[in-house]
């Protein structure tokens, strides 16, 4: 199988002993104190010693704002989060059906422009009434509306170059959890390298082995659907980054393997990093690809198997149980805390990876998580690193909502660390639980 140069999570802390916390780093630049979560997984009580440390707690006592680490971040309460606009304050220009009757209208009034007086004739034997009806809307633009569409619809349809394509302010989002991938959610890079097994003793060559096997399942799926041989070389951050190129054309009968995306010479410098691309028509055929992969994601994202086809789907299946034996549940465990934050009305995930934009939607497509992350909620930061795309993620849900960092590796604690965002470490699946379990009582 010929190597791939994918860019994988790097930097990650291994330590077999390590606690994982929940930081808050605004308050001491020194590393704060660490709180232990112990999961008890019999019986429904809670077991004695749930906190290790100074504020130990025995039976089923419960917690109270003098035993928790970081009093200021639990002081958060659904109380606090006043809505966003409030209704009351801004009178509406509209008419609506409430103050508006029959009654109150005498005869239907005709505009008449200055200069050219225009009779209204009374064509329909239906009386008028003060129901009022929204005009129709715009005809979808087709591909027959000639060379001036660039210029009007397709410019609305192509969407204006933002860094969001999402609403620019997702006010109803309280709590924003901001996910590593390897090693945190999933575990693959380091079953490659064999840290996995010899952290947590497991047979090497197994780990090895299943490792090479996903890394071939992700590319095999990514070049073959995803376009990732088209798009290697011109990665993005988010899938509508190249949105604006787009000119809405139907794509159904597109032919993408010769509309001359790639050119034999030269092909791989039309698009060498930030800011230097191809011309207008290579853009707008690279817009093509970005956008069939979005249609592909949101229409395979809970059916992966429909994709795959046989006989891949039933080695993808063997692969999984294997994994999921190897790593005893990993994958589930940190599912579960997915599924409990996506239940959650007020509160969203998002995927921030250093692994390439195309291999991470392949990745998070065949570890089952396309149920949990939306493709809007992706970002690669292969080409800006983590700290931009927090960034981005902040514009886009807005100051309000409280971030969470859940990860492994140095690059996101700094980055939590920095922009005073709590962040929960996880290095053993035992920190998942923990997470869970705090998910659970309402702690996060």
């Amino acid at each position: 199988m010929p190597s791939y140069n994918i860019k994988t999570e790097d930097g990650l802390s291994h330590s077999p002993g390590q606690n994982s916390l929940l930081g808050y780093s605004s308050f001491n630049s020194s590393a704060p104190s660490q709180a232990l979560y112990s999961y008890s997984t019999h019986g429904s009580s809670i077991s004695p010693g749930i906190f290790q440390g100074t504020n130990a707690i025995t039976g089923s006592t419960p917690f109270n704002q003098a035993q928790q680490d970081f009093p200021a971040y639990s002081s958060y309460s659904p109380s606090q989060y006043s809505p966003y606009y409030n209704t009351h304050h801004y009178n509406s220009p509209y008419i609506t059906g409430s103050n508006l009757s029959p009654a109150t209208i005498t005869a239907p009034l005709a505009y008449q422009h200055p200069e050219h007086p225009v009779t209204l004739p009374n064509h329909s034997p239906e009386p008028h009434t003060g129901e009022y009806h929204p005009p129709p809307s715009p005809p979808t633009p087709g591909k027959e509306e000639g060379p001036a569409r660039r210029s009007t619809d397709g410019k609305l349809r192509g969407r204006k170059r933002v860094n969001d394509p999402a609403p620019p302010l997702d006010s109803d989002i309280e709590r924003v959890f901001v996910w590593d991938l390897d090693e945190t959610i999933i575990i693959f890079h380091s079953l490659l390298t064999g840290t996995f097994s010899t952290r947590f003793g497991k047979d090497s060559s197994k780990a090895v082995s299943l490792g090479l096997w996903m890394e071939e399942m992700i590319f095999n799926l990514a070049d073959s659907r995803l376009f990732f041989n088209d798009l290697e070389e011109c990665d993005q951050v988010h899938i509508d980054d190249v949105a604006s190129d787009d000119n809405g054309q139907d794509l159904s009968t597109y032919n993408f393997g010769t509309d001359g995306f790639q050119t034999p010479v030269g092909a791989g410098s039309m698009c060498l990093g930030s800011g230097v691309h191809g011309g207008v028509d290579w853009m707008r055929k690279l817009a093509f690809r970005y956008r069939r992969v979005k249609e592909i994601y949101n229409t395979y994202r809970n059916n992966i198997g429909g994709l795959l086809g046989s006989p891949k789907r039933e080695e993808w299946h063997q692969l999984r149980r294997e994994m999921e034996v190897l790593t005893d549940l990993w994958l589930t465990q940190a599912l579960k805390a997915l599924a409990l934050i996506n239940s959650r009305p007020n509160c969203v995930n998002v995927l921030v990876t250093t692994t390439q934009l195309i291999p991470a939607l392949s990745k998070v497509l065949l570890y089952g998580l396309g149920s949990v992350f939306p493709i809007e909620n992706i970002y690669s930061a292969t080409k800006t690193g983590k700290e931009s795309c927090c960034e981005r993620v902040a514009q886009r849900f807005g100051r309000r909502a409280v971030y969470v960092v859940i990860g492994d590796g140095v690059e996101e604690e700094s980055v939590a660390k920095k922009k005073n965002m709590p962040f929960w470490r996880v290095s053993c699946r035992a920190d998942l639980e923990a997470l869970s379990h705090a998910l659970e009582l309402d702690y996060l």
